[in-house]
């Protein structure tokens, strides 16, 4: 399959994921990279727990990707990643309407919850994964304000319908883990599979 050309400078790796927050993330700690999303079932299996659930998701989205690839890129690592809202140990999901949106805001108000987030680099040696664990607390929130939110556009494509890095910082009174890991991309973990790849990081041009 061809490979969207990159739109900095010669990739390093691919990363089998269309969000533009782990582009950003990616380009933060200086890794060129190439975007070709995969296309997986997302769905969670019948007994599975929360945490095996987005390990397996992000390690299937890197190896799906990486079949896709010819050429040189099939050279590349492929890097794969799943961020799930865990409260109740139901996966949250993003949110399919504005209801489905405000109940979940409704759900976290006041609240602890769980952010969980798997990252997984598959290599012509294998896949190796980690995970990220982060508890948020919410502060009690208002309807008006949910609505407010929902209309600001910004839940529509978000796991448990915040942003962290976006106005959705404004719901949130504690943080005990990863901000990145949130975000959607533990770069912590991430630092440590592409160094453990031989794949370089402090970029000047990414």
């Amino acid at each position: 399959m061809r490979v969207p050309p990159p739109s900095d400078s010669a990739p390093l790796l691919i990363l089998a994921s269309a969000s533009p927050r782990r582009t950003e993330l990616l380009r933060q700690i200086g890794v060129p990279h190439r975007v070709l999303a995969s296309a997986i079932d997302e769905r969670r299996h019948a007994g599975e727990s929360a945490e095996a659930c987005v390990r397996r998701l992000a390690r299937d989205k890197a190896l799906h990707v990486q079949g896709l690839l010819s050429g040189v890129a099939a050279t590349l690592p492929v890097l794969g990643a799943d961020t799930e809202v865990v409260l109740d140990d139901e996966l949250l999901g993003k949110a399919a309407d504005r209801d489905s949106a405000l109940s979940m805001l409704a759900r976290l108000s006041g609240r602890w919850h769980w952010v969980i987030s798997a990252v997984a680099l598959a290599t012509s040696g294998g896949v190796s994964c980690l995970l990220s664990r982060s508890e948020v607390q919410f502060r009690a929130l208002q309807a008006a304000e949910c609505a407010a939110y929902w209309d600001s556009g910004e839940p529509r494509d978000k796991a448990g319908a915040y942003a962290i890095q976006g106005r959705g910082a404004l719901f949130i009174e504690q943080l005990r883990g990863s901000y990145s890991g949130v975000m959607g991309l533990p770069l912590f973990e991430t630092a440590q599979l592409l160094t453990q790849a031989g794949v370089r990081l402090w970029g000047t041009d990414g």
